[in-house]
């Protein structure tokens, strides 16, 4: 972040909200000239700001008396990453589902960490109404930016840290639990896992959640290496895994497309599937059913987020009341050859 952008000058709209008793999208909603307010929350609203001397800031004054009818969807990962993954895909698939017949137009945007100011003074300059946020890593500064600046925003996944930003996210936990159960069902004992990266709590609910698994088996779950959402880095950690163990009869893998890279390098060193070695992987994509042999895996239906995410946006936007603050769908276990 910015020393600019922790320092803006004078009060907050989080103060503003304080001092109003209300939250800072009725403040923020107050500001644009939004309907959907009652009068005694608008009343407080203007009191606050006169009370504070707040200066709404330029998302406010552009976006004043209007609506820019589109809303942004940023994916923090490389291009190049984007379009090669079904995931995200999916999740367009499903917000273009959910947005059919509204004349929104959607913005899809490419996030790094080099590029978060200059992305934060674009949506703040009444491009859009509001935004979707999907792939974050670490404690993103854009999260509290773009909540700091009064943007209704909706999250893809669970954010790492502590924030008051709604989000959609599949159930990784009982995923990971219940993918750790089956493995051990089948009675498997040496069983690992090439779990997703660190700085994403996608991959730390499903590894809580095979840790846990196995924890009910009493079965050791230090046999953990972590990858990046590619097949590449899943075959790497495939490698480290065997090398690791090399009597390993069962692998959770994080992500379809992270045990492509693993079924490869299973296959390179001789062991077969799954009478050698089980594998399940996580998210039942379009490899999961092409793969050799084909996966079995955790399914997460990723059109549903993509529509849950811009339904939940939409009601904000529309002034809906009592919104949860996070939404959680169900996965379930599909069975196929590879365990």
């Amino acid at each position: 972040m910015t020393e600019t952008a922790k320092r803006r000058p004078g009060p907050r709209i989080e103060e503003v909200a304080r001092v109003a008793g209300v939250s800072k999208s009725t403040v923020s909603r107050v500001i644009n000239g939004e309907q959907y307010v009652s009068a005694k929350a608008r009343e407080a609203v203007h009191a606050a700001i006169a009370q504070l001397g707040y200066a709404p800031n330029q998302a406010a004054r552009a976006l004043a008396g209007h609506r820019a009818n589109a809303i942004a969807l940023v994916v923090s990962e490389p291009s190049g990453r984007v379009l090669a993954d079904p995931f995200f895909a999916g999740v367009l698939r499903g917000i273009h589902a959910e947005l059919a017949g509204r004349h929104l137009q959607l913005l899809l945007m490419m996030s790094q960490p080099s590029d978060t100011s200059d992305l934060v003074t674009y949506l703040s300059s009444g491009h859009v109404d509001g935004a979707l946020l999907v792939s974050l890593h670490g404690e993103d500064p854009l999260v509290p930016m773009l909540d700091e600046i009064g943007l209704p925003v909706v999250v893809g996944g669970r954010p790492l840290g502590k924030t008051s930003v709604p989000f959609v996210d599949a159930d990784n936990f009982t995923g990971g639990l219940e993918a750790a159960r089956h493995l051990v069902s089948l009675g498997r004992k040496r069983i690992g896992t090439v779990a997703g990266p660190k700085d994403m709590a996608v991959g730390s609910d499903r590894l809580s959640g095979f840790k846990r698994g196995l924890g009910e088996a009493k079965i050791p779950a230090n046999l953990v290496v972590h990858a990046d959402y590619t097949p590449e880095s899943g075959a790497q950690a495939m490698e480290r895994l065997l090398d690791k163990a090399p009597d390993l009869d069962a692998v959770f893998v994080g992500a379809d497309i992270m045990a492509l890279g693993a079924l490869q390098v299973l296959h390179a060193r001789g062991k077969r599937i799954p009478e050698d070695v089980a594998v399940i992987g996580f998210d039942d994509s379009v490899f999961a059913s092409s793969a050799s042999p084909p996966l079995t895996t955790i399914r997460q239906d990723v059109e549903e987020l993509g529509r849950t995410m811009t339904w939940r946006l939409l009601a904000e936007l529309a002034g809906e009341a009592g919104l949860p603050p996070s939404l959680l769908l169900p996965t379930s276990l599909v069975r196929r050859a590879s365990a």
